[in-house]
């Protein structure tokens, strides 16, 4: 099935508004969710089965012709056996939208297309595990939504969604309403998702004429190259050496480090999920749930207060310069290896989120008309002189350079 294909001269955002739904629908939300999760559970049960079944009759010695039927992976396919199986195995499936159980089957199609792109070398990168079972206790509780009612009212304080209907939200959507009242932007899905215990809207949308303003501050250096670290995370100079700009990391994490050491703590004294005398499973206290709930949350601010830094960051670096060169990093592989000497170092890389400098300014470069340059991931940057181009192997612990032939 081809993919949708953005138009000429429009560019794909997304929105994401926090929600404040009323008692009956978080209940709704919470079946939504659990109908995409157990869609995706049952099927993945049938996929598994049959290979386990084909496998067997290998074994036995019957020709690839006297194997039993296939069960397709992709999603037309899963979706006509959901079809054909909803009736026994989940009677009440008429109480939820057809979108939750399309949002949990496309989620198993995808991850059965990673596994066997992963296993016969179509896929770069690490090997992608075979799909396991998602659990109601854990996972992220989310549903997404590509046809019926989806918008936002004009009142731009309310959210429409199928079978949901009404949702209030925390902020105003004016925003993507006034795109929509002036026919330059198209809401192609919304996704619902559950983070720190709080419901969030998200809609993909295509924009037209994303572009930069002509009123946006400009910087009088117009080519820059920045370096990105976990002390400070961006350093902005100009290709003879001048600083231009200095930002450091905010390190929510660090701050939070404190409140979330005495909370884990807390946690480990409830009862929880895991009985270390039996050895299984056992039904958590309501105290370590909210403690869990606690730590979630905590998290979630961290994650917030991160994100608003490094978009705010992102941003001005887009629309005030007019290059932006930037190095190639593989911020997975950084903290890949190191065990318990290299944790502090790989907490640091976590906390200020390298790779995902990158991705922003990858896109706001295009929406706002910047060159971005990448330099290669092996490219000497801090080893040349930046007068004559000479090059000096330098230790780690050297931070400053004089170059010799100056």
């Amino acid at each position: 099935m081809a993919g949708f294909e953005t138009p000429a001269g429009w560019s794909a955002q997304a929105y994401k508004l926090a929600l404040d739904p009323s008692p009956s629908q978080l209940r709704m939300l919470e079946s939504h969710c659990g109908a995409a999760r157990f869609a995706f559970n049952h099927m993945l049960d049938v996929v598994k089965k049959n290979l386990d079944q084909r496998a067997a009759e290998r074994t036995d010695g019957l020709a690839e012709g006297e194997l039993t039927p296939a069960q397709g992976w992709s999603l037309p396919k899963l979706r006509k056996t959901w079809n054909q199986h909803k009736p026994v195995v989940a009677p009440w499936w008429e109480v939820n939208s057809k979108e939750a159980y399309n949002s949990g089957l496309d989620a198993l199609a995808r991850a059965l297309g990673n596994w066997d792109s992963s296993r016969s070398g179509e896929r770069a990168g690490e090997l992608v595990g075979f799909p396991r079972f998602k659990s109601r206790h854990s996972g992220r509780r989310s549903v997404r939504f590509t046809t019926g009612a989806i918008g936002v009212e004009p009142d731009r304080h309310h959210v429409v969604l199928p079978r949901l209907g009404r949702i209030r939200t925390h902020e105003s959507s004016r925003k993507l309403a006034r795109r929509l009242e002036a026919g330059t932007a198209r809401i192609l899905s919304a996704t619902v998702s559950c983070v720190g215990g709080r419901w969030f809207c998200s809609f993909q949308v295509i924009v037209a004429g994303k572009t930069r303003q002509a009123d946006a501050c400009r910087s009088p250096h117009p080519v820059v190259g920045v370096d990105v670290g976990v002390k400070d995370l961006l350093v902005v100079a100009t290709p003879d050496g001048v600083e231009v700009d200095r930002i450091p990391a905010s390190r929510p994490l660090v701050a939070a480090q404190s409140k979330l050491r005495a909370l884990q703590r807390r946690a480990a004294r409830r009862h929880g999920p895991y009985d270390p005398a039996t050895q299984a499973r056992q039904e958590p206290s309501k105290r370590w749930r909210r403690t869990q709930a606690e730590i979630a949350r905590t998290h979630a601010r961290v994650a917030h207060i991160r994100a608003h830094e490094i978009h705010t960051a992102t941003t001005r670096l887009s629309t005030h310069h007019e290059v932006v060169v930037m190095e190639q990093l593989a911020a997975k592989n950084l903290g890949r290896r190191g065990g318990r000497r290299k944790r502090g170092l790989n907490r640091a890389l976590g906390d200020a989120a390298l790779g995902r400098i990158r991705t922003q300014v990858d896109y706001k470069t295009t929406w706002y008309g910047t060159v971005l340059v990448t330099a290669p991931r092996f490219f000497p940057s801090t080893q040349l002189c930046s007068c004559c181009g000479a090059k000096t192997n330098l230790r780690l612990r050297d931070r400053t350079y004089q170059c010799p032939g100056i």
